[in-house]
C-alpha cells in the first residue's frame, strides 16, 4: 500500500485531481495494490471522480473487491472511518529445522 499526506495551507493552490493522478502513479510504480490520500481539507469531486477512475484492487484471498485509490480527510478518521481493506493477517514463512547433534529434529 501506498500512502502520501499532503499539507493544506501549502497544497491549497495544488489541492485537485492532479494529487490524485500522482498517487495512482506512485501506487503503479511501485508495483502496490492500493493506495490511500490522507488530507487535512475535504476531497474536491474531481479528486473523488479521478481516484474512482482507478478501478479496483480485486483480493483473492477474501473474493471481494476494493477501492484501489481511497481518499480520506483527517476529519472523517477521527469520526471513525477506516481505510477499506482486506483484513491483515501476519504469516510468517516457516523457518528451515535446526540440526540436534548431526540429527534432523523430527518435530
Amino acid at each position: 500500500m501506498v500512502l502520501l499526506q499532503t499539507a493544506a495551507i501549502e497544497w491549497r493552490r495544488f489541492f485537485g485531481p492532479a494529487n490524485i493522478r500522482d498517487i495512482v502513479g506512485s501506487v503503479d510504480h511501485e508495483k502496490a495494490a492500493m493506495g490511500v490520500f490522507l488530507t487535512l481539507e475535504e476531497p474536491t469531486r474531481p479528486m473523488v471522480t479521478e481516484a474512482a477512475s482507478a478501478g479496483f484492487y480485486h483480493s483473492p484471498g477474501y473474493d471481494r473487491d476494493y477501492p484501489r485509490i481511497q481518499i480520506l480527510a483527517i476529519k472523517e478518521l477521527h469520526a471513525g472511518a477506516q481505510v477499506d481493506m482486506p483484513p491483515t493477517v501476519m504469516t510468517y514463512k516457516q523457518a528451515v529445522k535446526a540440526k540436534d547433534r548431526g540429527r534432523h529434529r523430527e518435530d
